[in-house]
């Protein structure tokens, strides 16, 4: 594993347009990642943010990436050739196992989703992929070319796919078949009410807690939660639903770079 606390030069090698602004962007460099842990983006005079890795292989790996403030804005600027600056891999990780396994991504939360169904599918294990989003504009595709990947979309104003919510489809999965484990990425609402519903089925779960980070290795304290202040950057991002229960504010809130709380 190639782990630097000093950012390493990679070029933009392609920019894809996913959704209304969601993009994703594949960069020439081995980032040995494994699905769940997420990676540090530098650009230089501007700043650096933590992402998660959508795809890899042995030469490049992408990131999806959302606009959603002024970071990501200047990352939209960008071109195929640039080059920016690289950190990581960085923090925990899904654990698969199983034979059948439900994948439920809200939004852009689809992109560690999508990385971990091509490792399920290396394995052999058969994928419920549930990808939702408001409307069919910012809904990203996870099609893939598999025969034991069973995709599923949905809208919550019905614009594509079934309409309804994530956890509308979970549940006629979960009732149809046997699931040995959930795997899910999204607005915190929409994870709270999958291992609420993880535990109605009696079913493993694994998720993904994001929370505002800085230096992306353990060591500023930024991404500490309540009760526990277990950081989200080396004992998360990705946790079970039994660490993800004891967190105080698991649902509720979060906090921002000021350490002010900001409640969902």
């Amino acid at each position: 594993m190639n782990k630097t606390e000093q950012p390493e030069i990679a070029e933009i090698i392609d920019i894809k347009d996913e959704a209304k602004d969601i993009r994703t962007f594949t960069f020439k460099y081995q980032m040995n990642a494994k699905p769940g842990q997420f990676f540090v983006l530098w650009l230089p005079g501007v700043d650096e943010k933590p992402f998660g890795v959508s795809y890899q292989d042995d030469e490049k790996f992408k990131a999806t990436i959302c606009k959603v403030g002024p970071f990501t804005e200047k990352v939209f600027e960008l071109k195929k050739k640039d080059k920016v600056g690289i950190r990581g891999p960085y923090g925990t990780f899904f654990k698969l196992y199983g034979k059948n396994i439900a994948l439920v991504a809200g939004g852009y939360g689809i992109a560690p989703l999508s990385f971990l169904a091509d490792a399920a599918i290396k394995k052999g294990i058969n994928v419920n992929f549930i990808s939702g989003a408001r409307t069919k504009e910012l809904l990203v595709s996870c099609e893939k070319d598999s025969k034991i990947c069973s995709v599923f979309y949905t809208t919550d104003d019905g614009s594509y796919g079934d309409k309804g919510y994530t956890t509308d489809k979970l549940r006629k999965v979960l009732e149809t078949q046997k699931i040995d484990c959930i795997y899910t990425v999204g607005p915190e609402i929409m994870m709270k009410k999958v291992v609420e519903m993880s535990d109605e089925f009696d079913v493993d779960c694994q998720l993904s807690l994001e929370r505002y980070m800085k230096c992306g290795f353990g060591i500023c304290g930024q991404c500490v939660v309540d009760d526990l202040g277990i950081r989200m950057c080396k004992e998360g991002p990705v946790i079970d639903k039994k660490l993800a229960k004891m967190i105080k504010e698991f649902g509720k809130y979060k906090r921002d770079s000021s350490g002010k709380k900001v409640e969902f």
